[in-house]
């Protein structure tokens, strides 16, 4: 059986990625209404896995007779300067959440909860590709500059990422 503590903070952390879902949804939004029509099909796909790390938290919440008490999501943001914009608030958003996972499994090693530290560590290698992905985004919108005709060309990399 679960600590109370523990369950708390992993109803905490399916809150964070319901949001980040929600989050990533309401920038695919913003891509396909500016024409970023990769970054958009991308991020949406991108809000799907979201959705899944949280049905993951909420699976081991069951199987370990823990109560699942869902929180309120509060509404993203909507409204993004740039595509490079979009892309460096993406990539701050992973770098806030691999800080939560990380909080996560110091707290359920140093109370000995070696089960929900073992099923927490897909998270953090989950969370090391999360932040290298977006990264390597960020600095290819870098490299070829954040206005004209290469947004295209970057808008059909990003598009080529679909399923990573």
């Amino acid at each position: 059986m679960l600590s109370k503590e523990v369950i708390a903070r992993l109803n905490d952390q399916v809150a964070k990625e319901m949001f980040a879902s929600n989050l990533y949804l309401s920038m695919s939004s913003w891509c396909y209404t500016h024409r970023f029509d990769g970054a958009g099909a991308f991020l949406f796909e991108h809000a799907g896995q979201e959705s899944e790390h949280a049905k993951k938290l909420i699976t081991y919440l069951n199987e370990t007779d823990s109560n699942l008490k869902l929180q309120a999501i509060k509404e993203p943001e909507s409204s993004f300067a740039s595509l490079l914009d979009v892309f460096t608030k993406t990539y701050e958003h992973e770098i806030s959440i691999t800080q939560s996972i990380n909080e996560l499994v110091d707290f359920t090693l140093s109370h000995r909860d070696f089960s929900t530290f073992n099923f927490l560590q897909w998270y953090v290698a989950e969370q090391h590709e999360e932040e290298a992905l977006f990264r390597g985004i960020v600095d290819k919108i870098k490299l070829v500059g954040d206005s004209g005709n290469s947004l295209y060309l970057v808008d059909q990399y990003i598009k080529t990422l679909l399923g990573k």
